[in-house]
């Protein structure tokens, strides 16, 4: 049939439908029954269609279900991807988070520990039951029953954070969440790294079993003081391994994970105890122990003697810095044999504590007489500050660096009772005073020094020239940079606590030079020393006069000077210094072989009332010495000057000895010596004995006279008149003039 026959077809088919369509109208009658029927066909088509809403109510949850099948499926690629890469059990449990430094005294006293301590691995069966168990009771309660992560405990913090309401003991990670952070991440707080960190728990939990998860968390977990791990923790809080750890021990070491340095059992005793005693309620509502256990009294529990844990920082922090020069890198656990001595660096510690006044600051720097460091204290509390005064600080000396001006002296020519005078001065505009403003005239150099004159210092310092003394105190070992003004006599360049100390450590052992040193060995923890100091080669830096001399000058600053305090009941040498305005006190000292130095002042450079070099430093100088020097024998000071030629008689009083001996000389102004033909042809000789038995002259010859002059200059006459006699001249007086000694000056610092 062709196209057109069937579109007529179907046209005459619609007409039809048309009509019938007309035909099967209701009547008038009959339309509001037929419209009624009409709508109730229509309410009902509608009820049956969905509302928009439900609509996408259905989207969303089938959205939802795919987008978490999708997270799922890539949930378990990262997961499974992290397995792969995280390192096997026996490499995380060789792998350590830094270097341990064990510290020793020089007796071998184990004092301090520095670094991270992993003490002895133990697997999961060494470990004592209680311990694992108040772990899980404090940390992760839902351990063994959860892969990762705790979706109850976030969800309840969720809610905790809502609220506003705070119950939960612990935190939300998880035992595998933290090891997974402990041992891969940082700590900051960022969502990415909550995730990585879900991430990598899940990962430990596919790789390891729940018993090797716990076991190295045990052992790399962080406890505080530096100890990682459950047996590094249990020996160095009390003094025992791990596998001893009793009920209430068990429950301290559980408790510190949250803060170890706020429950550290060191640090505060009662807050360790206090959070010990929430673990042991949470084992016992757990089921992990009973009534009776929960009510052990942890405050009985034996801690160990943290001995030399504040002060002895101050060492450690100048003296294990040097490893680096001494010792090729390593990462390997050191054992360090020091110079410290225990008793003694308790002994200074409580001198600066007793002497330092309120609101200041003390250091002390002891050394042998080699140089080894005996004691070290840079502050009065190194928890509170551990900036190190001994070393580190920059402060002006006062009088204790005249030390420098009179040995310069000292070498250029002066002694001990060299007379000087103390009268005002002005050097290049600059005039020193006293302290007491008076001035006392003629004295020595002795008492210049013991009473810390500082005209005299000007003096003598403008004398020698500043460059001189400066430059002695470079020999010294004083590395701070040093001024050539005139005041710098009196200290006022800023120099280092443990130069000053190395300087008078110079003079204490004789003008031979010194090197400060702290470390005698180092050792692995196998046994394998890998480095042990050398004995160095003196050097010696003034000769022993100057030594001798400057010693003599020191002791009669302490016996009768401004250093009074410093006496000890044996031989003391030493100097005081106080700055202008009282803001630096110092003693510097020496006896038996051991110098010590102490500074006293305040961090912001103000002015201390009352502090002095020869009060409160020289009372703590004197409180450590008679420690330090209990066991070592009296040594008396050499002060004996035994001078030079050339200083004992000057070149110009050559020829004036004895007043009964002559000289003569003949025409070519040649000497005649004593037993020798005078030019004449007469024999003599000093002692009036002839030469060859002649008689003994009766009266020696006088000087040269007129007429031999005469004949000298004009040749020899006719007749010479015989030799008239003259008188001897009188003796040259042997005694010194007799001069009122000066009324000594009050100290002047």
């Amino acid at each position: 049939m062709s196209k057109r026959g069937d579109r007529l077809q179907n046209k005459g088919k619609r007409g039809s439908r048309r009509a019938a369509a007309e035909r099967a109208k209701p009547s008038s009658g009959n339309t509001t029954r037929a419209k009624k029927a009409g709508n109730g066909s229509a309410s009902s088509d509608e009820m049956k269609r969905p509302s928009p809403f439900w609509k996408w109510v259905k989207r969303f949850a089938l959205g939802g279900v795919a987008a978490g099948l999708l997270a799922v499926i890539f949930l378990g690629f990262a997961v499974g991807f992290a397995a792969r890469s995280i390192p096997t059990f026996s490499q995380l449990q060789a792998t350590q988070a830094g270097q341990t430094i064990l510290v020793r005294a020089r007796d071998g006293t184990e004092i301090v520990e520095i670094g991270p301590s992993f003490g002895e691995w133990l697997a999961h069966d060494e470990i004592p039951s209680n311990m694992r168990n108040a772990m899980i009771a404090v940390e992760d309660r839902r351990f063994h029953q959860h892969f990762g992560i705790d979706f109850w405990r976030t969800g309840g913090a969720i809610i905790e954070g809502v609220t506003g309401t705070r119950s939960r003991v612990g935190g939300t990670s998880t035992i595998s969440q933290q090891l997974a952070r402990n041992l891969f991440l940082s700590s900051n707080r960022t969502v990415d790294r909550k995730a990585r960190e879900a991430v990598l728990a899940m990962a430990l939990e596919w790789k390891f079993t729940k018993e090797e998860i716990l076991e190295l968390y045990l052992n790399k977990v962080y406890f505080g003081g530096g100890a990682y791990g459950v047996d590094s923790a249990s020996r160095k809080f009390f003094s025992h391994p791990g596998t001893e750890l009793s009920v209430a021990e068990s429950a301290i070491i559980a408790g510190l994970v949250k803060a170890p340095s706020r429950y550290s059992p060191t640090a505060d005793v009662d807050a360790a105890v206090a959070r010990a005693q929430v673990v042991l309620r949470l084992m016992r509502e757990q089921g992990y122990i009973t009534s009776q256990q929960a009510s052990v009294d942890t405050s009985t529990v034996e801690l160990k003697e943290q001995a030399g844990q504040n002060s002895v920082r101050y060492f450690t922090d100048w003296a294990l810095p040097q490893l680096d020069i001494l010792l090729p890198e390593t990462n390997a656990p050191l054992e360090v044999w020091t110079t410290l001595d225990v008793g003694m660096q308790r002994a200074a510690t409580a001198a600066i504590d007793a002497n330092t006044p309120d609101g200041s600051q003390g250091a002390l720097v002891s050394l042998d007489r080699d140089g080894a460091i005996l004691a070290l204290v840079g502050g009065t509390d190194y928890v509170e500050t551990n900036f190190n005064r001994a070393t580190n600080a920059m402060r002006q000396p006062g009088s204790s660096w005249k030390l420098f001006v009179y040995l310069a002296a000292l070498e250029a020519g002066y002694t001990p009772d060299d007379r000087v005078v103390d009268t005002p001065v002005t050097i290049d505009g600059w005039s020193p005073r006293n302290s007491n403003g008076r001035n006392v005239g003629e004295t020595n150099l002795r008492t210049a020094f013991a009473y810390s004159i500082n005209t005299v210092a000007a003096q003598l310092g403008n004398e020698v020239g500043f460059g001189t003394v400066a430059s002695m105190a470079r020999r010294f070992g004083v590395s701070s940079p040093i001024s050539t003004f005139p005041s710098m006599v009196l200290g006022s360049s800023e120099v280092r606590l443990l130069e000053m100390t190395r300087a008078f450590g110079g003079i204490s052992s004789g003008g031979v030079g010194i090197e400060p040193y702290g470390i005698l060995k180092v050792a692995t923890a196998g046994g394998e020393v890998i480095y042990e100091r050398e004995e160095t080669r003196e050097r010696q830096l003034i000769p022993d006069y100057v030594a001798a001399g400057i010693t003599d000058l020191l002791q009669a600053a302490v016996q009768t000077g401004t250093g009074r305090a410093a006496q000890i009941g044996r031989p003391v040498a030493g100097k005081t210094g106080t700055t202008s305005s009282n803001k630096d006190g110092w003693f510097v000292g020496f006896s038996s072989g051991i110098t010590t130095g102490v500074w006293m002042g305040r961090d912001d450079a103000r002015a201390v009332p009352g502090l002095q070099g020869g009060r409160a430093p020289a009372r703590a100088f004197a409180a450590y010495m008679r420690y330090a020097v209990k066991d070592r024998p009296v040594e008396q000071f050499d002060t004996e000057l035994n001078l030079p030629d050339w200083q004992l008689e000057p070149d110009e009083e050559a020829l004036f000895g004895d007043p009964d001996d002559y000289y003569f000389i003949d025409e070519q102004g040649n000497l005649i010596e004593p037993g020798r033909r005078d030019p004449i042809g007469t024999p003599f000789d000093i002692d009036g004995e002839s030469e060859g038995g002649l008689e003994p002259i009766a009266e020696p010859p006088s000087a040269v006279d007129d007429d031999f002059l005469d004949r000298a200059i004009r040749g020899p006459v006719e007749a010479p008149p015989p030799p008239r006699s003259r008188p001897s001249p009188s003796p040259i007086p042997t005694q010194p003039l007799e001069v009122a000694p000066p009324r000594p000056p009050r100290p002047s610092g």
